[in-house]
């Protein structure tokens, strides 16, 4: 299928395919005239790639994930594996937003917020 189509199909624009391609999230062979011809798979391929990066996953996340999933015997246990450790790295995250937010609270209204809280002037 050609970029258009496959554009129309999958609800995005033919400038995220090719930023996609560019970057190897899909591939296309090319015709005797130099268009893109995209299997029809890639379809479902994109819809995966946006569910993902909905869910928090970055796109050098889904690439490398997505050739592990496309190995893996049970993709959905595979998947659930993959959501658990995506659940730990935000928890982490949010233990470290948690402590800049305490941080930045401290310094707030102190005569010279970017000293540590209680150095001497």
């Amino acid at each position: 299928m050609r970029i258009g189509e496959l554009a129309a199909q999958a609800g995005m624009t033919k400038d995220t395919i090719r930023f996609y391609e560019k970057v190897g999230l899909v591939t296309a062979r090319r015709l005797a005239n130099g268009y893109r011809d995209f299997p029809p798979e890639t379809v479902a391929w994109l819809h995966y790639v946006r569910t993902a990066q909905t869910l928090g996953f970055s796109l050098a996340e889904i690439a490398r994930h997505g050739e592990e999933l496309h190995d893996a015997p049970d993709s959905a246990e595979r998947l659930s594996a993959l959501f658990e450790e995506k659940i730990h790295v935000i928890d982490a995250r949010m233990g470290e937003l948690a402590a800049l937010r305490a941080e930045l609270t401290a310094r707030v209204g102190t005569g010279c917020p970017l000293r540590a809280v209680g150095q001497a002037v």
